[in-house]
């Protein structure tokens, strides 16, 4: 059934239905105005879920949403903050006033800013934990006791192959990859039994405008659509990690085996330069404005949207 779900949604979206595989399951998305996040709602809602879309551009998440239904399915947009406490508790109580709980969280909102690790300005790192750290724990900690309490539901977090491999020139992106990884896998431990699943997926580089700019080395550059069908099939079936493509954890597991001059040539071989491939950084200047993670000379980071259309590594 999960096989032959993935390949009808290839493409196209599946009408939902009382028999659809998620039929009646509630699914929040963060980040889902666009890109990845908007994809995995577009699939979700395909396969019957009921998809609350959240993202800090609020009319983008209704939009979203509205397009959704227009298309057959069931979905509602709201505005969401993952840097902020009630702003994430507010998106979960009104997708659940309106959907029903939430069965499904796919913690997906995410921000990357690239280029050599001393000329990363502070607040553009605490800018990227703010979002892709402190954002996935925020999301986990307000819906997990929620789902304990029913004693059932699963938590996916987009996160990224930079969670267990590292690019030159997204030195504090993998750092905050590769909190997500081992967050994931300590609150997995401790829900052992409770009901609560933990997953999450780690792509290769994607085609939206977080990855603009960037190289996708040995591999195939993905579409968002390729992340949303992994998502469902994480869904219909949990798995604790996957990777995407599926080929990528090969990289990892030759590292373990290698010794340490060895390692380093495989990486070279298989793992881009972003240093090297960034030719021209001003190609990303409008997406580091969107996302806050533009360079500045002193005070915060701007509280803009976060473009979340994930191309994780």
């Amino acid at each position: 059934m999960t096989d032959e779900w993935v390949r009808r949604a290839r493409g196209r979206q599946v009408p939902g239905s009382a028999r659809s595989p998620l039929g009646g399951r509630v699914v929040a998305v963060t980040g889902a105005g666009r890109g990845i996040g908007r994809a995995v709602a577009d699939i979700l809602a395909g396969a019957g879920a009921l998809v609350a879309l959240g993202d800090l551009d609020g009319a983008s998440a209704r939009t979203a949403a509205q397009e959704i239904c227009r298309a057959g399915g069931q979905a509602a947009g709201f505005a969401l903050d993952v840097t902020d406490t009630a702003s994430f508790a507010a998106f979960l109580d009104r997708a659940e006033e309106r959907l029903g709980p939430v069965d499904v969280l796919v913690n997906n909102a995410g921000i990357m800013w690239v280029g050599p690790f001393a000329e990363e300005a502070e607040q553009t790192a605490v800018r990227q934990f703010d979002v892709n750290v402190h954002g996935v724990l925020r999301g986990m900690k307000l819906a997990v006791p929620r789902m304990r309490a029913r004693g059932s539901g699963h938590i996916v977090n987009i996160a990224s192959a930079a969670s267990k491999v590292t690019l030159m020139g997204e030195a504090t992106y993998a750092a905050t990859k590769h909190a997500v990884l081992g967050y994931s896998s300590a609150v997995r431990a401790e829900l052992r039994g409770s009901g609560v699943r933990v997953s999450l997926v780690m792509p290769g580089v994607v085609d939206t405008e977080l990855a603009i700019g960037t190289s996708a080395g040995a591999t195939r550059r993905l579409t968002p659509q390729d992340v949303a069908r992994t998502v469902l099939g994480v869904v219909l079936r949990p798995r604790p990690e996957v990777f995407v493509p599926r080929h990528i954890a090969l990289v990892p597991w030759v590292c373990a085996l290698l010794p340490a001059r060895a390692r380093a040539g495989w990486l070279r071989l298989v793992v881009p330069d972003q240093l090297a491939a960034l030719t021209d950084p001003s190609v990303r200047a409008a997406y580091e404005r969107d996302s806050g993670t533009a360079t500045q000379t002193g005070g915060a980071a701007p509280r803009t949207r976060e473009r979340t259309e994930r191309t994780d590594r």
